[in-house]
């Protein structure tokens, strides 16, 4: 016998799905400087997602989310150094120096 998946999980697929489309549709979309911000909006709506649905956070007490939180926050700040020395470097982009 077949047990159907929980509805939140169809729906989070299903979610994710249409989010996906809807970045490989903005890709082919010349909108200049509004498609890098269309699609961190898009990133930040998929991770939304799956921390509340996969991580199980929306059925957690606050101390969870509070150190889920944290740990995405943490990997921002971790992100943007790296980011920061890539651009800091003195051959900037890389291979175009003479």
């Amino acid at each position: 016998m077949k047990t159907l998946p929980p509805r939140a999980i169809v729906i989070s697929w299903l979610l994710l799905l249409a989010l996906l489309a809807m970045t490989v549709l903005i890709s082919y979309k010349p909108l200049g400087h509004f498609n890098l911000i269309i699609a961190l909006f898009i990133a930040t709506a998929k991770a939304l997602i799956v921390a509340a649905v996969f991580m199980e956070l929306r059925d957690r007490g606050g101390i969870m989310i509070a150190f889920a939180i944290a740990g995405f926050f943490w990997l921002g700040i971790l992100l943007w150094l790296s980011g920061i020395d890539f651009v800091s470097r003195p051959e900037f982009p890389p291979g175009l120096a003479h």
